[in-house]
């Protein structure tokens, strides 16, 4: 991207963008690549406030995200995606959130009618049959929800940070959303590592998920969620069964174009080689 810092973000499109407001997104994002990650929510607020939301799902970077934002502006608005599958622990969480910083957080919820009959034909738990089953319920219960919120927004906050997994390490602290109507997304602990979240949450005191009392190093759903062990990455608890996949469900990035074969793909590349071998059979 422009500004010299070298980094590209995962929302652009891979074509040049020359229109006057991805040139303004690329300089703000040149110019907040080393500022602090409080002086990139001040200006944020002060630019788009009240129509700026910070994404929230339980994670400790969003939690750490909510603290900043509130010392910064106590009117912040906050957003979760409540996919109907979430643990209650998360629940809890967010019931800390409006005690302690009087925060009345917007849940967004999919579609019932969708839900019922994507559960009904292809059962409750379709997630571990296949990836395309379990980006099917992504797609129902995140993508569309999160899509609808966006329209309403001019920008949103998220906890990425670079360090989480391969498809985040670009990132940058500035973007143009153009995956959701070119809204401008900010990822204020894109240069945090996870050391650095947690130092802040507990010389702030910071609310977080019960669940990481319990292993797990990332929340999502109940059913895609696991405890992480030694050594293993953030993102390794996230859909484990799949292996080999990006650990992305389509809200940050579009799953296509990361290169997640289909279950159509996976079942081509493992079938048996036919040519001259077996016509000579």
């Amino acid at each position: 991207m422009s500004g010299g810092n070298g980094r590209e973000p995962i929302h652009e499109a891979a074509l040049p963008v020359i229109d006057e407001e991805a040139s303004w997104v690329h300089e703000a994002a040149a110019r907040f690549e080393h500022a602090d990650a409080s002086a990139l929510l001040t200006w944020a607020l002060e630019a788009f406030h009240p129509r700026l939301a910070i994404s929230a799902a339980g994670g400790v970077d969003g939690m750490a995200i909510i603290d900043m934002a509130w010392r910064i502006d106590p009117r912040v608005r906050v957003f979760t995606l409540d996919t109907g599958r979430l643990p209650s622990e998360t629940y809890q969480l967010f019931e800390e959130v409006r005690e302690r910083y009087g925060i009345d957080v917007e849940f967004e919820q999919p579609d019932g009618s969708a839900v019922a009959e994507l559960v009904t034909r292809e059962g409750p738990n379709l997630m571990y049959r296949s990836v395309d089953l379990r980006l099917a319920c992504c797609e129902l219960r995140k993508v569309q929800p999160l899509k609808r919120k966006l329209a309403t927004l001019d920008a949103w906050v998220s906890g990425l940070r670079r360090e989480q997994w391969r498809t985040r390490k670009n990132i940058a602290k500035v973007e143009l959303d153009r995956d959701h109507g070119g809204i401008v997304k900010i990822n204020p602990l894109a240069d945090w590592v996870v050391d650095d979240v947690w130092d802040y949450v507990r010389k702030n005191d910071v609310p977080y998920h019960e669940l990481f009392d319990q292993g797990y190093a990332s929340i999502g759903c109940a059913p895609c969620t696991r405890p992480v062990s030694p050594g293993e990455s953030e993102r390794a608890g996230r859909w484990w069964w799949e292996g080999q996949t990006d650990k992305e469900c389509g809200i940050h990035c579009s799953v296509q174009l990361l290169g997640t074969p289909t279950d159509g793909e996976r079942a081509s590349a493992d079938a048996p080689e036919t040519g001259l071998d077996e016509e000579a059979s």
